[in-house]
């Protein structure tokens, strides 16, 4: 780490200072190299944040799951913004995908199972010339709740699987309107017998 110097004017009798260098992390230490390898190898390569500490520590690099946890939970806040765009382009077209997944999450002495919701927007089908997106959602479980909150505000058609969760956003007292309801591959094929359930809403086409 380089001093920053100082300078001070007899005349103004102030002090004058060189800037900070820039952190994308406010008092961060880590340049946006390391964040970017850091994020990659969690998210793009599913590298859990242990992982990446103990290989750096054989690399002679301290890098403790706490610190690691710190610099990507900053650079979450960061991206939220960017996010939030894509998300509000996701959901700017008349028509989007939405599903569901399960998801193995590192927990402590276990692995327990959460939830990804994706949300996509892709009309190049269709002859639309606008970019295609996809937005994602994480949640420790399956409610329905989490798929209302994503969908807030939005009131055009959603392609989606017989998930029972999905089913209030179809409603006719929602606000600001139902989601018209779409059909799934599997149902345009007709390859889903009804279900007589009702906690789900497949039907024999």
């Amino acid at each position: 780490m380089s001093p920053r110097h100082w300078k001070w004017c007899r005349d103004s009798e102030k002090i004058t200072q060189v800037a900070a260098p820039f952190h994308v992390l406010p008092r961060g230490f880590a340049g946006p190299s390391l964040l970017a390898m850091v994020l990659f190898e969690k998210y793009g390569q599913h590298q859990p944040l242990n992982r990446q500490s103990e290989r750096y520590a054989r690399e002679g690099i301290e890098l403790s799951l706490s610190t690691l946890a710190d610099q990507v939970g900053g650079c979450a806040t960061l991206l939220r913004p960017l996010h939030d765009l894509i998300r509000a382009h996701v959901l700017a077209d008349e028509r989007v995908h939405g599903d569901e997944t399960p998801v193995p999450v590192l927990a402590k002495g276990q692995t327990s199972t959460g939830r990804i919701w994706v949300y996509v927007r892709d009309d190049r089908p269709f002859g639309g010339r606008d970019p295609p997106a996809a937005v994602f959602f994480y949640s420790r479980d399956r409610a329905g709740e989490h798929a209302e909150r994503h969908l807030h505000g939005y009131g055009g058609i959603l392609q989606a699987d017989c998930y029972a969760g999905f089913n209030r956003l179809y409603e006719a007292g929602r606000k600001p309107g139902p989601i018209t309801e779409g059909r799934d591959a599997s149902l345009r094929k007709g390859l889903l017998p009804e279900r007589g359930r009702s906690n789900g809403r497949c039907r024999q086409l």
